[in-house]
């Protein structure tokens, strides 16, 4: 089987150490690299220093704010691998992670495995492994750690181009939906670099209306996603009621249970106030307010 590796870039300089790892460790040997670049040739002098990777000069569609989506689609359809691998830019692949990534779908007859990002510095999300390690299969994954059978790709017609943010969640609902499952291989580690704190909370505002989108195109999915994450249900609830402080001037001392719940976190005060940037960004979806 062929492999490619894709990788979709918007203006990360951090590309250049994601590229620079996978060439230099001997176990990702795959068959073609490509990067998706949208940066208008901001990122040209990472280009020439690895003329061993496939670039694709992406031109935003007119109209398109966000083109995410757009960009994994072009790298799936310039590829020519029988399996495909997202990994996001500033992504440092541990040693052996290839490997042991596409060792279901070679030697199991896996159609899709993912993996865990374990986090750099300050952050929200913990190891970020959104699964334990006993766990043999997923029920949603991002494209920061995926791996997936081109014939899967076809079989779902690929990532929806409405979407901004969540088009992967969106991607890999709609795999599971079509049969397949998504096997987790928790020792395929990838580390990233997840930014300022200010870029962490761009990201989670995104990430609400993103929530509120996947849940209006799934709505099968509410329920049960809520049990196990009802951030994109309770933040919204908490921040429609305060204007009830007015009267009841205890009521945001509500926020100190998710703080108490999270007290053993890196930063509890960070994670607590990314859950309600994410429940700003699930309300203007919803009312129309995000444009």
């Amino acid at each position: 089987m062929k492999t490619s590796i894709v990788i979709i870039s918007k203006d990360e300089p951090l590309l250049a150490d994601t590229l620079a790892t996978l060439h230099d460790r001997s176990e990702n040997r795959v068959d073609e690299v490509i990067v998706v670049d949208s940066s208008s040739g901001r990122l040209d002098a990472i280009r020439t220093a690895h003329p061993w990777v496939e670039w694709i000069d992406f031109v935003q569609p007119t109209g398109v704010r966000v083109t995410i989506a757009h960009q994994r689609n072009e790298g799936v359809l310039h590829s020519r691998g029988d399996i495909v691998v997202f990994i996001d830019c500033g992504c440092i692949p541990q040693s052996g992670w290839l490997a042991r990534l596409l060792a279901p779908i070679i030697n199991d007859d896996e159609s899709v495995t993912c993996g865990p990002a374990t986090a750099q510095g300050t952050n929200v999300y913990g190891g970020s492994r959104w699964a334990a390690d006993d766990v043999k299969y997923v029920d949603k994954a991002p494209t920061i750690n995926l791996a997936f059978q081109r014939s899967a790709y076809d079989a779902v017609g690929g990532f929806d181009e409405r979407f901004e943010y969540g088009s992967d969640i969106d991607f890999t609902w709609r795999l599971i939906s079509a049969g397949f499952r998504l096997r987790w291989v928790g020792d395929a580690v990838v580390e990233h670099e997840w930014g300022t704190v200010r870029r962490q909370a761009r990201r989670a505002y995104a990430y609400g209306a993103a929530s509120a989108r996947l849940y209006r195109k799934h709505p099968r999915k509410i329920i049960p996603s809520l049990r196990s994450n009802p951030v994109p249900l309770v933040y919204p609830l908490f921040l429609l009621g305060l204007p009830i402080t007015a009267k009841y001037r205890a009521y945001p001392l509500l926020a100190l249970v998710p703080l108490w719940r999270n007290r053993r976190a890196d930063a509890p005060l960070l994670v607590v106030a990314d859950h309600v940037v994410h429940g700003a960004g699930v309300l203007a979806e919803i009312t129309g307010l995000r444009t």
